[in-house]
């Protein structure tokens, strides 16, 4: 689960001669201090920095903030999990991610998780198959956070089953620029050069997937994706060891 502040911020070095109160006025309404993932240090107030300017966030409404993101990460991470080791319903699916995207609603507009929100709704969306919404909110997403290869994933994803292959791939080529060491960002480049009928890139990405991931040899076999080249004879000879 990601675990970050989306905002660059200073803290305003003033203190409140009612700290402590303001400590145990949050205890008593169930805010305790944000665990230990996210590195913020708690003060009374926080200055944070937006391309318009400085403005601040009490320490009450940030401890909230994050709450709600954990919250809808929270469901996000079920449905995700259970879809991958169980079988989830798609009304169970549904419901999860409409209970994150209720939580999310919470949220007023703010430059505070403003990558990390839009991210979290488009991941919603993208679990509903609801992918034209979904990429609304991915876009925006990847605007404000464009080295976040999460992003640029989800985006792929959402591109290719809205028939955009050529933006799928593009979006996985942006985020080989910011992490080109991850064998899903190549494999998922093979599989839409496969749908694209392009034999010669999809093994090459392949290729290198397996390199990075020799893992990914046991998903080839089943992989759809690559329907489109599976009798090429050079497709053979690559995973010759499974198929």
């Amino acid at each position: 689960m990601v675990q970050r502040v989306e905002a660059e911020f200073g803290e305003n070095t003033k203190r409140s001669a009612g700290r402590a109160t303001e400590h145990r006025r949050f205890a008593d309404l169930g805010f305790g201090l944000p665990n230990s993932a996210v590195t913020i240090e708690l003060k009374t107030i926080y200055q944070f920095h937006s391309a318009k300017g400085a403005f601040h966030v009490s320490e009450f409404q940030l401890v909230r903030r994050q709450q709600i993101v954990r919250e809808a990460e929270g469901y996000l991470d079920l449905a995700m999990a259970c879809g991958d080791h169980l079988t989830l319903s798609i009304d169970a699916r549904n419901r999860l991610a409409e209970r994150a995207l209720r939580v999310l609603k919470q949220l007023a507009p703010s430059a505070i998780y403003k990558s990390h929100v839009a991210y979290l709704t488009g991941q919603a969306l993208r679990l509903m198959e609801r992918y034209q919404d979904a990429i609304v909110h991915l876009e925006k997403a990847a605007e404000n956070d464009p080295d976040d290869m999460h992003i640029w994933l989800a985006l792929g994803w959402c591109y290719k089953r809205t028939g955009r292959l050529d933006l799928a791939i593009e979006s996985l080529e942006k985020a080989m620029e910011f992490d080109d060491e991850q064998a899903i960002i190549y494999y998922n480049l093979a599989c839409y050069w496969s749908l694209a009928e392009n034999c010669r890139w999809a093994l090459d990405y392949l290729t290198r997937a397996l390199e990075i991931d020799s893992s990914f040899r046991d998903m080839v076999a089943d992989e759809k994706d690559f329907n489109p080249i599976r009798d090429d004879p050079r497709f053979q000879e690559l995973t010759s060891v499974i198929v």
